[in-house]
């Protein structure tokens, strides 16, 4: 058995920082898991986590020039 929060599109949109619009859409084109019960939706905690981790881009690292920038 999971321990799984279930959230509803509002608190996820809150969550991720955006309108109701962009969870919603994200249901309609399969892109984040999302639980039906009834007729609401819900979306698992671990799925927004997955969402937020598949997209997220980490900085690249340039090496240190010995001699800095030349004028």
């Amino acid at each position: 058995m999971t321990t799984d929060r279930y959230l509803s599109v509002d608190q996820v949109a809150e969550l991720l920082g955006t309108t109701t619009r962009f969870p919603r859409r994200l249901i309609e084109e399969r892109r984040i898991r999302y639980v039906k019960v009834g007729r609401h939706v819900r979306i698992p905690e671990s799925a927004v986590a997955e969402f937020i981790q598949a997209r997220t881009v980490e900085p690249l690292r340039r090496p240190r020039t010995r001699f800095g920038r030349a004028a």
